[in-house]
């Protein structure tokens, strides 16, 4: 892409924007800005030219910028990071900053924390919703990191979408557990909110925490409420007593399959000995993979994970016993077939 048309597109998104002021429909900006960011080498000093600009709106649009092209192009995310750090110290209009929270966490560089933890506190509940949603492509890792703290405030929030944003957030998509990451979700169970309320129910199902099954029971007997999370979550806790509220809906439902199968205790039985004849089979064909089952504590589903193939996902063991017809020596067949020998390996 020419540096004139990057140049053209973010002019015509200025443009855009100006008139989505009025008309609330910002499409056509966002639309513009995707496609300027897609030379994320071009974009990057147009982006950082309008953050330094006097008018808001044009500090909005580089931050914008700025994070399409960090989310396109590892290239520019580092600079894009430092600068984004920058602003935040001394940008004062609320909606800049939510631009910039939505950019930074596009960068997924770690400055971000400090950032957001630091706009968790921001007087305008927008600016806050933000920081609720964006902790997750950024999160430490850590039980009592400085993201997690500022979530748990959030979920006790005054605004009932910026609690339910930082529920979602802490519940279902931090990969952590702790008393305090419990009793901030526990607290939601009550929310008057009923989002807020479902994500304290689904972030405990997540963390197998037994309090919660008369709750998502209950969810699942709602059909408001129990949609593709509800079955996630049901899924994860694994439990008998979810079961008669599953079997009310329809197989095809998404997501409803994986929960029943994970609920059954005859269902859960034949897959566990199935993944387990899969492995041998495995191991007698290619013991160089080093194959071993396993489940994520914070999702659902047996794995196949192979030593000999570090870095990769593993495959799911209930799609590979599908696509061999439920037969485990076919399963393993396939997977063997799969990947090729390492040199000097077994023949």
């Amino acid at each position: 892409m020419e540096a004139g048309t990057v140049a053209e597109l973010v002019g015509q998104a200025l443009a855009a924007a100006r008139v989505a002021e009025e008309t609330d429909d910002w499409d056509e900006y966002g639309t513009l800005l995707r496609r300027a960011a897609v030379d994320g080498v071009r974009s990057l000093p147009l982006g950082l030219e309008l953050m330094g600009s006097d008018d808001p709106a044009e500090r909005e649009t580089g931050c914008d910028l700025l994070g399409h092209a960090s989310d396109q192009n590892e290239g520019v995310r580092a600079e894009t990071a430092a600068a984004l750090v920058a602003l935040a110290e001394r940008e004062t209009e609320g909606r800049v900053l939510s631009s910039l929270v939505c950019a930074i966490e596009r960068t997924y560089d770690q400055r971000a924390v400090p950032v957001l933890a630091a706009l968790a506190g921001h007087p305008d509940a927008e600016v806050r919703q933000r920081v609720a949603s964006s902790f997750a492509g950024v999160t430490t890792g850590l039980p009592d990191g400085p993201d997690i703290r500022a979530l748990i405030t959030l979920t006790r929030d005054d605004d009932p979408e910026v609690r339910n944003w930082a529920t979602f957030t802490l519940g279902f998509q931090a990969e952590v557990d702790s008393p305090a990451i419990r009793t901030a979700l526990w607290e939601r169970t009550t929310d008057e909110n009923a989002d807020a309320r479902e994500e304290g129910i689904r972030g405990l199902a997540r963390r197998h925490d037994l309090r919660v099954v008369p709750l998502l029971a209950e969810l699942l007997d709602n059909p408001e409420g129990a949609h593709v999370l509800t079955f996630s979550a049901a899924a994860i806790m694994g439990i008998p007593e979810l079961l008669p509220a599953l079997l009310r809906y329809e197989p095809g439902d998404a997501g409803v399959t994986a929960a029943v199968n994970a609920c059954d205790p005859m269902r859960r039985a034949h897959l566990d000995a199935s993944a387990w004849d899969l492995m041998c089979a495995l191991h007698r064909l290619r013991p160089d993979l080093d194959a071993a089952v396993y489940m994520e504590r914070f999702d659902y589903g047996l794995s196949l994970g192979l030593a000999a193939t570090l870095g990769s996902s593993g495959y799911s063991v209930e799609a590979l016993l599908e696509c061999a017809d439920g037969d485990p020596a076919r399963a393993a067949e396939l997977v063997a077939s799969d990947l090729p020998r390492s040199p000097g390996g077994s023949s």
